[in-house]
């Protein structure tokens, strides 16, 4: 009897976000000029990272991978939600298991990075003629492979375990994404032991990297604090305070969804959360590394203003004069 509740269609229906609203397509318009945004700054620091000698760098590179994830955890949320505005609400199960697979990878990786690029920071600051050494193009290759694999694996386990709870009627997602505390609410069974997993997963994969985080740049202010120089002092007080900001940007969120006690019974406010996150995070990620960081001003300067028709026409009329 208990068998014959259960719905014979596989497939899934996002609501989308907050389905209620009057304002609703200019929420729409908003976000996806937000994605615009998102999606040209990121590719633009990525680019001139690549093409420029100057930011051909340990820091900047681990920054190009920041920025490729943001890309990549944007464009997993945001094409689909404008689809589910579109008509298009239903989704596989599947491709439910995908999005899920896709946004934790991504989410776990852009973590792991970050505290890794916390580690570039104090080695460069608090141990500067050893840099070289230890932070070498190896090794940076090596902390961009953890971040993905460490992102990969803890994504599948969570992913295989989420989707194989039994869901009954109405398999009707509060989300414009599917997410796994959003799923977690359309189940038969007892899911208190894996929401408990995961709030055990999220300190390791949150609060451990946070801490290290932290722990470093206590020590990095300690011996700023230390410095003669005040122009090396304000420059590495201007890299850190990007890369905090960006700290602070990710993990507050992330900590509110999957960290708080009775996170599973708030889903629009998981829903909010979730969005800022997946959304306006990966656009101002890159606006706060480029407009706070002169390399990348100077590189961007070099590379497209100096090179825009109407200077060479200045130049031109210039020599005339």
């Amino acid at each position: 009897m208990e068998r014959n509740n259960k719905t014979i269609s596989t497939d899934f229906i996002l609501l989308g976000l907050w389905p209620e609203s009057s304002h609703l397509v200019i929420l729409i318009y908003l976000i996806l000029l937000v994605y615009c945004i998102a999606v040209m700054s990121n590719v633009v620091l990525i680019l001139l990272i690549w093409i420029d000698l100057h930011l051909h760098s340990p820091m900047y590179f681990l920054l190009s991978h920041l920025s490729l994830i943001d890309l990549a955890l944007i464009s997993t949320s945001v094409p689909k939600m404008v689809t589910n505005f579109s008509g298009e609400r239903i989704i596989s199960q599947v491709g439910c298991g995908t999005q899920i697979f896709f946004s934790l990878t991504l989410g776990i990786a852009e973590c792991l990075l970050l505290t890794l690029m916390s580690y570039d920071r104090y080695i460069a600051i608090c141990n500067p003629l050893r840099y070289s050494v230890i932070i070498s193009h190896v090794t940076c290759k090596k902390m961009v492979i953890v971040s993905w694999t460490g992102g990969a694996i803890t994504s599948l386990v969570h992913t295989a375990y989420a989707m194989h709870f039994l869901i009954c009627h109405p398999r009707e997602i509060l989300h414009f994404v599917c997410e796994v505390m959003a799923l977690l609410k359309l189940t038969c069974e007892d899911v208190s032991a894996y929401v408990k997993s995961v709030v055990v997963s999220s300190f390791l994969v949150v609060l451990i990297p946070l801490s290290l985080i932290l722990a470093s740049y206590t020590l990095i202010f300690l011996a700023v604090l230390h410095m003669n120089s005040s122009e090396g002092r304000n420059k590495a007080l201007a890299t850190c305070s990007s890369h905090l900001c960006v700290v602070s940007l990710y993990f507050g969120p992330a900590i509110l969804v999957y960290m708080r006690p009775g996170s599973s019974k708030t889903p629009r406010l998981n829903q909010s959360l979730f969005m800022f996150n997946a959304i306006l995070t990966p656009m101002l990620n890159p606006l706060i590394y480029s407009l706070r960081n002169r390399d990348v001003l100077e590189a961007l300067k070099s590379r497209v203003i100096n090179r825009f028709p109407l200077r060479k026409l200045k130049r031109h009329l210039h020599c005339y004069t």
